[in-house]
């Protein structure tokens, strides 16, 4: 086994420094030396469900970039030393039609998550990347592309494919008309990406403070969704609807917002939800979602970014900051993703 050093769950509140172990280098194995990991709202919801009696450590993280420092004896793809990135998936069953789509991220017995994952060789709890050093599969490894800083590139990983699948997905080019409700970790992103495909973007937030902010990310215009006028003006407007908010809330009045044959798509609350058929039915609306991404999609999203200059706008703190990190995300504290710098883990 390797061992390395890390965070781990020690409550839904709080981590401690610890040593962890990684399996000894598979043949397609790539050992990463984690420099930077992102904090998303994931972390927090896997660490407030926690179950501290369980046998199976919590580790959290699941975007992060780094450099090789070993490899396996079959890995050809790279070398000891090369800037890679790892998001949220880190092995697929490989034969399911999903991942003979180049979809790994919908495999049909469900890919190998980041952390909490079950490993499919040996059945071992994945750990992630608030750690000095993770191993994974030469295949769900990515090289990052010389045009972007590691450090800001990490949230592309989780949060960044997240919103660039959908867009993709959906279409959006020159000419099409997007509209990105909450401008948080996902929401910023989406903006970019959005505006880089040519859309005509707006962003909707609960009031106007964010006005210079969304202007800032490139957006063309913001709705405050508390105004019924302007809500009222922009009924029927935009061909996509990225929807990031991600606390309950009713879908009625952004599905007003939605053109016809145009779709909102739910990106951030991904609970039970309630609609009326007449709300899609009228201009022939759709409701869609959609998470991380494939190898593929995740691979262009990457080398999109670094063409356009996209990254996320991000606040670095030392590892060791990682439960004032997590608390200030409780509390929406961070414009718009915390990064940890891991080399503190020395």
């Amino acid at each position: 086994m390797r061992t390395t050093i890390g965070w781990r769950a020690a409550g839904p509140t709080a981590l401690r420094r610890t040593s962890l172990e990684r399996r000894d280098l598979r043949p397609d194995d790539i050992a990463v030396q984690v420099d930077y990991c992102g904090v998303c709202h994931t972390d927090l919801h896997a660490l407030y469900a926690y179950d501290q009696q369980t046998k199976a450590p919590l580790v959290p993280g699941h975007e992060f970039t780094g450099v090789v420092a070993g490899t396996g004896g079959e890995v050809t793809t790279f070398s000891v030393g090369d800037r890679v990135a790892v998001g949220n998936i880190v092995d697929s069953c490989g034969v399911c039609a999903m991942c003979e789509a180049g979809q790994e991220n919908f495999c049909h017995s469900f890919p190998t998550l980041t952390y909490g994952g079950t490993d499919r060789q040996d059945g071992s709890t994945t750990l992630g990347g608030y750690s000095r050093e993770y191993v994974v599969r030469d295949t769900f490894a990515y090289p990052l592309p010389s045009g972007l800083a590691p450090a800001a590139a990490a949230p592309l990983m989780c949060a960044g494919v997240t919103v660039w699948e959908p867009l993709r997905s959906l279409g959006v080019r020159p000419g099409s008309r997007v509209a990105v409700a909450g401008l948080g970790g996902l929401g910023h992103l989406a903006v970019k990406m959005a505006v880089a495909l040519g859309a005509t973007t707006t962003v909707i937030s609960r009031t106007q403070d964010k006005r210079d902010d969304a202007r800032k990310l490139g957006a063309h215009d913001l709705i405050a969704s508390t105004d019924n006028q302007q809500m009222a003006t922009a009924r029927d407007s935009f061909d996509v609807v990225i929807d990031t908010i991600s606390a309950p809330h009713d879908l009625a009045p952004y599905l007003k917002l939605v053109a016809m044959d145009g779709t909102l798509s739910l990106l951030g609350y991904l609970g039970p939800v309630t609609v009326e058929a007449m709300d899609l039915l009228i201009g022939r609306k759709k409701l869609s979602s959609a998470g991380s991404g494939g190898r593929l999609a995740t691979a262009e999203m990457l080398q999109f970014c670094a063409d356009n200059r996209i990254a996320a706008d991000i606040e670095v703190l030392p590892s060791s900051q990682v439960d004032t990190a997590l608390d200030r995300l409780r509390r929406n504290d961070v414009r718009y993703r915390f990064v940890l710098d891991m080399s503190d883990l020395d």
